[in-house]
């Protein structure tokens, strides 16, 4: 009986423990299915704790996610942060300077990338642009990926930004189990728009100044000009209350034009965009947009473009309706910061109570881990 009863208890033992670990281990491999922004059905870890980020500029929208350390679940990137905005990478490393180390591996879609190595660090999943989804099926990545077990998500924050915004943002929400997260920036987000959408219904077509977008104004000393069409800031433009002048004469996303072009159709309004590149470009004479700018330096290098030869002589230059905005709002969920300011230049009485400063603050005290300084536009002062 003794040993009958030493037995039974034995069994239940090994089964208890047998249903211990393997709910353990069903909870650590816990799936769900997703569809992303390019339409793909992707079974992918819940709160994976290794991702890798296929541009290291997706750091502005998975801040807004995982806000107490958008780095803590990243193992590799692409180092073009520190490249390009290297006053952003600066501003986290300085709040998580364990980054320092953190894996390169370069573009995803080319033989640079380093397949074996994302799998060795035991990666679960991989974010990629919506923009790079034909490289990407092309280069036969997504197969490799899946057939070693890392998923491959989809996100856009650039090829069409006010439709996919949102719902990139609650897939990573999803993906990263922080959907309380995803759904407060969310409601933030659709908040900040509305305050845009709601009045430019209100403008007839023909109050709407033509506006040419010059992408990345001065990245390249002495050459000039490349435009968006009716997509990214173009149709920020667009949708700001304003008539952007790629949309009106090309399709696409962006394409390079003549000088005489713009200097023939004379827009109304000219806003270039700008970042520090200084260090990627030191040749550059862009505005040096970002964290560490300052007002001084960006109105001096907003009087140098205004100077070029020939750009003295165009409306938007002598009417003080030169501009310039940082060029990563092009990237980034935070474009709606861009879009007020796009709106309070078009239609300064119509918006004159929206303040685009308050909001970039506003968006780094509720929602980011890093704290707000620097300048992230500017209008050239005709009278200095």
């Amino acid at each position: 009986m003794k040993v009958s009863t030493l037995t039974r208890g034995l069994c239940s033992a090994a089964a208890a423990m047998t249903f211990s670990v393997t709910s353990a281990t069903i909870a650590l491999a816990e799936t769900i299915t997703v569809t992303d922004v390019a339409g793909r059905v992707v079974e992918v870890e819940k709160n994976p704790s290794k991702i890798v980020i296929g541009e290291g500029r997706m750091i502005y929208s998975i801040a807004v996610v995982d806000q107490e350390n958008p780095f803590e679940r990243v193992v590799g990137w692409k180092d073009d942060m520190v490249k390009y905005d290297p006053d952003a990478y600066r501003k986290y490393l300085e709040k998580f300077p364990e980054i320092a180390s953190l894996k390169s591996f370069g573009s995803p879609y080319s033989d640079e990338w380093n397949l074996e190595a994302v799998i060795t660090l035991g990666t679960e999943v991989v974010f990629m642009n919506l923009g790079n989804l034909l490289k990407a099926q092309e280069s036969g990545i997504i197969e490799k990926l899946e057939e070693a077990g890392v998923a491959t998500v989809f996100v856009d924050f650039r090829q069409n930004p006010t439709e996919n915004t949102v719902p990139s943002i609650q897939l990573m929400g999803r993906i990263f189990d922080k959907r309380d997260n995803a759904d407060a920036f969310s409601d933030y987000y659709q908040q900040q728009m509305k305050l845009i959408y709601s009045r430019v219904e209100q403008i007839p077509v023909e109050d709407r100044p033509v506006v040419f977008i010059e992408s990345a104004a001065g990245y390249n000393p002495n050459k000039c000009c490349n435009t968006f069409g009716a997509a990214n800031l173009g149709r920020l433009v667009d949708m700001s209350g304003g008539r952007n002048w790629g949309s009106l004469k090309f399709p696409g996303f962006r394409t390079s034009v003549s000088l005489e072009a713009i200097f023939a159709d004379d827009p109304e309004i000219i806003i270039g965009t700008g970042a520090n590149w200084s260090e990627a470009n030191p040749a550059t004479t862009a505005v040096l947009f970002g964290y560490e700018a300052e007002q001084a330096q960006v109105q001096e290098r907003l009087t140098a473009l205004a100077s070029r030869e020939g750009w003295g002589e165009l409306s938007a230059v002598k009417n003080g309706r030169f501009h310039s905005v940082y060029h990563q709002f092009y990237n980034s969920p935070y474009h709606f910061v861009a879009m007020q300011a796009f709106a309070k230049w078009m239609h300064p009485e119509l918006f004159e109570d929206v303040d685009p400063e308050a909001s970039m603050k506003e968006l780094h005290d509720k929602f980011l881990p890093i704290d707000y300084s620097g300048v992230f536009w500017g209008s050239l002062d005709v009278g200095g």
